[in-house]
């Protein structure tokens, strides 16, 4: 059986979605890998380290795909790649469900089955198919590091012969995969750090990493779903959320927000009122600018500067550690394919598996989601 390894086309896209060791452990399974030229170059991995291991270069999409049974990518495929699918074709990869309608028509008249990399189920045996989680840890460390080069302080208290330089304060908005990580940065480049979610388990995690935990109050009992995701708050709740944010992050020098809901706009958190009131020279570092952003004044891929406070938006931040986010990344992408193929070579994609089934786009020539 043959698994094909797209290089990547998107605009800001360095990663690859299966790296040179993932893709030598596939092999060991009777797997033929075979990677288009160049696909992770930018990643740090050349063609040599692929065929090193004993996989196939192939010049172009059309080569990569024929004869493929798997392809794997990170990004949605273009119209083009699309086309160089075969029917029958199992492709793995981001898929956007419900942004991307007319890629998954165009996939399901091709006979394409489509398994949505944000679809992996929150179960125990999925955890390291996970993918979400793994670039999170990504774009939480690089979150911290984009602030405090923005931001005209140090990080740490410092002891100097010009006297004591006092340590920047730090506010992580979220306490996931990668709020969790910004913490976790922060304190070690030497922030004061506090945090708020509105998740009753986050406090201890939250605590556990050395940050002080905002706005106790607002914490719901019921504010986590089944899946482990936070809801979205009612009235009463969001206005007790944005008061508290307020009145805190007015003494703050670097927010780091990652306050998201699946599948719906990003909350808004931080209303322009609450900027004006921070201190001058202050950075707002917003992950959830790809869908709405958490700040008012956040445009995705932009920088801001207002009321005397940068607005920085960035978009696929894991791309710009594209080393080992393709590591975790293709790590991911491993395991989800030893749990579909058997140690013969042979694939299976049986629907009613629990994580086969959550991850299915298209499949039989049908839309399923």
């Amino acid at each position: 059986m043959q698994v094909g390894v797209l290089k990547e086309t998107a605009t800001r896209e360095n990663r690859v979605a299966l790296t040179p060791d993932s893709a030598g452990r596939l092999m060991r399974s009777k797997v033929e890998v075979v990677v288009q030229s160049g696909a992770g170059v930018r990643a740090g991995f050349p063609d040599d380290a692929y065929t090193a291991l004993g996989a196939r270069v192939a010049p172009d999409a059309a080569a990569t795909c024929a004869g493929a049974r798997v392809v794997v990518k990170v990004q949605p495929p273009t119209d083009d790649e699309v086309a160089a699918l075969e029917a029958g074709t199992v492709l793995v990869s981001l898929m956007r469900p419900g942004q991307h309608l007319p890629v998954a028509q165009k996939l399901s008249q091709r006979n394409v089955s489509t398994l949505a990399l944000e679809l992996v189920p929150r179960i125990t045996r999925a955890q390291s198919m996970d993918v979400l989680s793994s670039q999170s840890t990504v774009t939480g460390y690089k979150a911290v590091l984009m602030g405090a080069s923005e931001l005209g302080k140090f990080l740490p208290m410092l002891t100097t012969a010009a006297g004591n330089i006092q340590p920047a304060r730090v506010f992580v908005i979220g306490a996931g995969v990668s709020g969790l990580q910004a913490i976790a940065t922060a304190r070690r480049l030497g922030g004061v750090v506090s945090a708020f979610d509105v998740r009753p388990a986050a406090r201890e995690q939250i605590l556990s990493l050395g940050a002080s935990f905002v706005a106790a109050e607002s914490v719901s009992a019921t504010a986590e779903t089944a899946d482990g995701y936070a809801r979205a708050q009612t009235e009463a709740e969001r206005a007790s959320t944005l008061s508290a944010i307020a009145d805190h992050i007015k003494d703050v020098d670097l927010v780091v927000t990652t306050a998201q809901v699946p599948g719906k706009p990003a909350p808004r958190l931080i209303p322009e009122t609450a900027v004006q009131r921070m201190r001058p020279g202050s950075v707002v570092v917003d992950l959830a600018a790809e869908t709405g952003g958490n700040c008012e004044l956040t445009r995705a891929g932009e920088t801001v500067h207002a009321h005397g406070v940068t607005i920085m938006g960035p978009v696929n931040l894991a791309s710009t550690v594209p080393f080992h986010a393709s590591q975790m990344f293709g790590r991911n992408v491993l395991t989800l394919l030893q749990h579909l193929i058997g140690k013969d070579g042979t694939l299976t994609l049986d629907p009613n598996d629990e994580i086969t089934g959550a991850m299915l786009v298209t499949h039989d020539g049908k839309v399923l989601r």
